[in-house]
């Protein structure tokens, strides 16, 4: 386990720096208004990669985790949805590319980065395949390499003294390239033919029964006939709890940006992009431990092993508040210091708006561990109704913080936002995954590690 989350983890280090560097190269290459746009609309982009992705990867997680390799039948289908929404929201970027005319460079720079969409979305779609296949170094793998070459777009870019728009169209090339590797890596999991992590080998299967699943079912195959994918009504209700749960998370990483860049203009817009960049790095390593590595084993012993589920509740968001708590505060006297010196003098006021986003990182923490069991406690729509309240509470905020005190209201908005939602996912998994089960002790988990760690995984 051990193992499998540092790989991950300098993975993930590795997309940080990349993520950063990148960055920092565009911020003293570009004047800060044509930075500021430009991560603007990467934001806007950003936004809608749950909807073009439409929920199907941790769909995957949830129906393999609880059916095997009977879910299967699921990939034709979710595989479908994913390319009409994808395709959809393609033309939608595109359109708002069009709209942006007779201002060349600009309309330019948004249908660039149009592929950024496709390529999210084949991102998660492939990233879900290497979890449910166990192969935690091929998915380390996907995640660093586009990072890597934006790092060489960007290190062009600063080089040659390039443009925004030839930024963009590098950035193009690296999203066409990361959806061709994606689809390479996912071509064995499309035939149905993948080993899965945590179930029978493929000889084994046929004699193993098919597991009560908590998403809708298709109804049971005739015998020998191979089972039928789900309903288009039953794959979409399954899917769009995911969906929303995710659009809600990105408002919280994104949206401050693109209202800042619309009411305070691309200047002010950046001097919030570069705070948000390094809170969006910071927030890598819950979602390592949690989407990456646990939630597929949090589906599984939702059924099977109760004890485990108990332990990642009282262990698990106890130590990611207490390691958020530390972040944080490297975070706040760090960026004092290191956002001048990064990205230079122009960038002097972001500072501060860093110390106070760093006060929204051991919400972020905690709120990720106990939504994790949410998501695989059968809770899901109940999570997602709360991500609902706080994406509210952060929009409300931000109409009234960003007129009245700028990009420093955008940042105490986003704090207020991340609190309330810690708290109210905090008391639903309270309430509905522990209930008034026995929490386990100290020495619990460490004869969990020690002896049964094999069993959980």
């Amino acid at each position: 386990m051990l193992a499998q989350v540092g790989l991950l983890g300098l993975s993930q280090a590795g997309v940080t720096v990349a993520a950063f560097g990148s960055q920092v190269l565009l911020a003293r290459t570009l004047t800060r208004e044509d930075f500021g746009s430009f991560t603007a609309v990467l934001a806007v982009v950003s936004l809608t990669a749950p909807v073009a992705v439409f929920g199907v990867s941790e769909l995957w997680l949830q129906v393999f985790g609880q059916e095997g390799a009977r879910a299967y039948r699921w990939v034709g289908p979710s595989l479908r949805l994913a390319g009409a929404a994808c395709a959809a929201l393609l033309l939608g970027v595109l359109a708002w590319s069009v709209a942006e005319l007779p201002d060349t460079t600009a309309a330019a720079v948004r249908a660039l980065l149009a592929t950024v969409v496709v390529a999210q979305a084949a991102l998660a779609l492939a990233g879900s395949v290497r979890q449910l296949r166990g192969d935690y170094r091929g998915l380390s793998a996907l995640q660093l390499a586009p990072h890597l070459g934006r790092v060489l777009v960007t290190g062009a870019v600063w080089a040659a003294g390039l443009s925004v728009v030839a930024a963009a169209a590098g950035y193009a090339v690296v999203a066409v390239a990361t959806v061709a590797a994606c689809l390479l890596a996912s071509r064995e999991f499309r035939r149905g033919a993948m080993p899965l992590e945590g179930h029978p080998a493929p000889a084994a299967r046929a004699a193993v029964p098919a597991p009560r699943a908590a998403v809708p079912a298709a109804p049971a195959a005739p015998a020998g006939d191979v089972d039928t994918g789900p309903r288009p009504r039953e794959l979409l209700g399954a899917a769009t709890p995911y969906v929303l749960g995710n659009v809600c998370y990105l408002l919280g990483i994104h949206f401050g940006t693109v209202l800042a860049a619309e009411l305070l203009g691309g200047a002010e817009a950046a001097l919030l992009a570069v705070p948000m960049a390094v809170l969006t790095a910071v927030y890598l390593v819950p979602r390592v431990v949690y989407q990456q590595y646990l939630l597929g084993k949090l589906h599984r012993w939702a059924g099977s092993d109760a004890e485990a589920v108990l332990l990642a509740y009282r262990w698990g968001s106890a130590g990611m508040v207490a390691l958020g708590a530390v972040v944080a505060a490297a975070v706040a006297v760090g960026g004092l210091v290191a956002l001048p010196l990064v990205f230079g003098p122009a960038y002097r006021d972001a500072a501060p708006v860093l110390a106070v986003l760093a006060l929204a990182v051991p919400f972020r923490f905690g709120g990720a561990a106990v939504a994790a069991l949410l998501t695989s406690g059968g809770l899901l729509r109940r999570k997602v109704v709360y991500q609902a309240v706080g994406a509210v509470v952060l929009l409300a905020a931000l109409a009234v913080a960003v007129p009245a005190w700028g990009v420093r209201g955008a940042a105490g908005a986003t704090v207020l936002a991340e609190a309330v939602l810690c708290c109210l996912l905090w008391v639903a998994a309270r309430r509905g995954v522990v209930g008034d089960a026995p929490l386990p002790t100290w020495r619990d988990l460490r004869r969990r590690l020690s002896r049964e760690a094999p069993r959980a995984s």
